[in-house]
């Protein structure tokens, strides 16, 4: 039998067989993961979960993946594929062998997200592989945890293993894990997550075997073969049943690490048939600091976007990718070539991979009631990571990566509200680490954790409200932090159909006054009425913290779904009672007056028909049929192809609806108190001129042409 695929068709495999070998399959990859978690020390992967783990075909064709970190899911295959290639020759791919990988131009998403492969064999040939992928507090290079502001080049950023064979004969070879120890700052740490995924795949290794023992290899491999055709099929039946058109999304990076320079995403993802091409022609070019993502990073973000919207409850392997094609020229910010510096590339050009390709999938999937209740504004669009390090309490080293802005605004449906709270879209399961272990496992002390009011994106359903920390030094002489994101400058969460973006991320220091700040700030409010805050940049390099010094962060809240106005007034006053949003948000936004605390009903009907006023600008027609294709709560395509808004309106062709809508320039606070803007770039409001319903918001650069978004054809 060929180590790639079956020579043969199905000698038969009976229901029951079937799925009880698929779901063992599953509950092997679930093995693997309380494995890893069980034997990592990292809070990183033990609270965090960032990290993946999943089993492959000899070709390495994803079969099973966890539902961790799912940016990790989508390169493991490139990874398998680069040691094959790579590796079968020179030192060669043996039973008992495992090889290590970090290299981003060989799959790796950046140099701090370390796999660990495995080949498994059985009656002497390779059948299979098994892997596991977690993020290093460090790896090296110039700074601590390898996020590396100054770089302008790979070599710059930490030790770079392209497939070593760290493991030979079931032995870990002493040489080449003293040269990996030797290369990271934390090596006890680091050694520790290596160990756990090693033994993560030495589980999932003998479980496959077996499982081949027990159903015999030709069953299981058939089971693993028709698992991937059966995602194919399902997704391409799925895709048949919507409507051909394209659909386009833009998002930016604010400052390379070197300048706050503005790198632009766009994506324009073609359905037609059975088939999606992404295509990200008209993306910036690479920029010269760490930012950028490789191939392997621009798969990651598409396919991480595509599992929830469109393939929610289809198995999660290779399948998923064969309907699609992805093209990106070499030397984008998306795509960069060798030896553009990456080593932020998971939460920088990778994220927003993932939001304009959420964004997209998101609108196509608006047109149909099969798909319609997946589609969802941006959840939390950045991700700021805090590294910590310096001397512990007692004098030996202290490091740590605070994953707490996992816990930003999720994305509002057509339907309900996004979560409070509700950890990235990129990780199904979410998790943060409890304050009290933080404090006990280093010389920090927490002033606040709390959800903040007015983060989440105005809606009909409103955007998750995020969260937001203030840390200070306790019990040592100073610490060093290290601040690394985007999405200060830039409302990354982008809403969907009117629905408003997310808070922007915003980052301060209060430098110590001589007196201790634990009891005095515990809250962002407690902040706000300093005017000794120093507000940093989404990237503000090393800042020194000494006791009494305090540092806060705050998250991007989710975008919101549907125009603001036509909000439920009572749903509006039970977030104003749980402290979501203000009172001043509530009129403003959502155009809800309270008198007495209570909803006042005819003082709300004058707001919101201002504010239609002021939009619609007395310049519709409207009266039109709107019997049609429905496209998310207010646009309608008629039977002659144009689109129309509910009210009657017309707005013009499939390719040039956007020009019939009234358009107009708004200030950054209209739409939030926390939302602030690159100077580059602008923000447009789409309104019908009719009715003045809000139909869709942008972000872009100043004067630059509009997006038509959505393109039915």
């Amino acid at each position: 039998m060929s180590t790639d695929t079956l020579t043969s068709a199905p000698t038969g495999v009976d229901p029951i067989s079937f799925e009880v070998i698929r779901n063992r399959l599953s509950a092997i990859t679930e093995e693997q993961a309380i494995t890893l978690k069980s034997v990592s020390g990292s809070p990183v992967v033990t609270d965090a979960t960032d990290f993946n783990v999943g089993t492959y075909l000899a070709d390495g064709s994803i079969v099973t993946m966890g539902p961790q970190v799912l940016f990790h899911s989508g390169s493991m295959a490139s990874v398998v594929r680069n040691i094959i290639a790579d590796r079968s020759d020179n030192p060669g791919i043996a039973e008992g062998d495992m090889f290590i990988l970090n290299n981003p131009y060989k799959g790796a998403l950046h140099q701090q997200d370390v796999s660990i492969v495995a080949p498994v064999f059985h009656d002497g040939e390779r059948v299979a592989w098994v892997g596991a992928c977690a993020h290093q507090i460090d790896v090296g290079g110039l700074n601590f945890g390898s996020w590396c502001f100054g770089a302008t080049e790979i070599q710059q950023e930490a030790m770079l293993l392209s497939g070593v064979k760290i493991v030979e004969n079931h032995e870990i070879r002493g040489d080449l894990w003293d040269m990996v120890m030797g290369m990271t700052r934390m090596p006890m740490a680091v050694g520790l997550d290596l160990k756990a995924m090693i033994a993560a795949n030495q589980v999932a290794s003998r479980r496959l075997g077996e499982l081949f023992e027990r159903y015999g290899l030709d069953v299981v491999l058939t089971v693993m073969h028709l698992e991937i055709d059966h995602a194919e099929e399902q997704l391409r039946d799925r895709l048949r049943q919507l409507p051909d058109g394209v659909f386009r999304a833009v998002d930016y990076l604010e400052h390379d690490g070197h300048t706050d320079e503005l790198y632009e995403v766009r994506v324009a993802v073609t359905k037609e048939g059975d088939t999606l091409d992404f295509d990200f022609t008209g993306t910036d070019p690479q920029a010269p600091g760490f930012i950028n993502c490789t191939r392997s990073g621009l798969v990651a973000g598409v396919f991480t976007a595509l599992l929830p919207t469109l393939a929610p409850r289809i198995s999660w392997n290779e399948g998923l990718f064969r309907p699609l094609t992805i093209t990106a020229p070499e030397g984008v910010v998306c795509n960069a070539t060798w030896p553009a510096p990456v080593s932020s590339a998971t939460i920088s050009a990778i994220w927003v991979v993932q939001n304009v390709a959420l964004a997209a999938l998101s609108r196509l999937a608006s047109t149909s009631p099969l798909t319609a209740a997946d589609a969802a504004a941006v959840t939390k669009g950045s991700m700021t990571a805090l590294v910590l390090n310096g001397r512990d309490r007692d004098g030996g080293p202290y490091g740590n990566f605070l994953l707490d802005s996992t816990a930003g605004g999720g994305g509002a449906y057509r339907d309900h509200d996004g979560l409070n709270g509700s950890g990235d879209f990129c990780v199904p399961r979410p998790a943060i680490t409890n304050v009290e272990s933080h404090e006990a496992n280093g010389p920090i002390l927490f002033l606040y954790r709390s959800v903040l009011t007015d983060t989440g994106g105005a809606g009909r359903y409103r955007g998750g409200c995020t969260m937001g920390l203030a840390i200070t030094p306790h019990d040592t002489d100073a610490l060093t932090a290290m601040i690394v994101g985007h999405g200060v400058e830039v409302p990354n969460s982008a809403g969907l159909f009117g629905g408003l973006e997310g808070s922007c991320n915003r980052n301060q220091l209060l430098p110590s006054d001589g007196t201790t700040p634990v009891g005095r700030i515990a809250s962002v409010d407690d902040l706000a009425e300093r005017d000794d805050v120093r507000v940093l940049n989404a990237k503000p390099g090393f800042l020194e913290l000494r006791p009494g010094d305090a540092l806060a962060y705050s998250f991007q809240g989710g975008g919101g779904y549907g125009d603001p106005i036509t909000r439920d007034p009572q749903s509006v006053a039970t977030d104003v009672a749980h402290g979501y949003v203000s009172v001043r948000a509530a009129s403003e936004l959502y155009g809800v007056v309270f008198a007495e605390g209570e909803v006042d009903e005819a003082a709300t009907a004058a707001r919101r028909a201002d504010i239609r006023s002021g939009r619609a600008e007395g310049s519709g027609a409207g009266g039109a049929d709107t019997a049609g294709l429905e496209v998310g709560p207010t646009l309608v395509r008629a039977a002659d192809g144009d689109l129309r808004c509910r009210c009657g309106q017309p707005l013009g062709g499939a390719a040039g609806w956007l020009g019939g809508t009234t358009r107009r320039i708004v200030e950054p606070e209209s739409h939030g108190r926390y939302i602030r803007l690159h100077p580059g770039l602008e923000l447009r409001e789409y309104a019908c001129p009719g009715c003045g319903a809000l139909l869709d918001t942008a972000v872009a650069r100043i004067g630059a042409p509009d997006v038509q978004t959505i393109e039915l054809r």
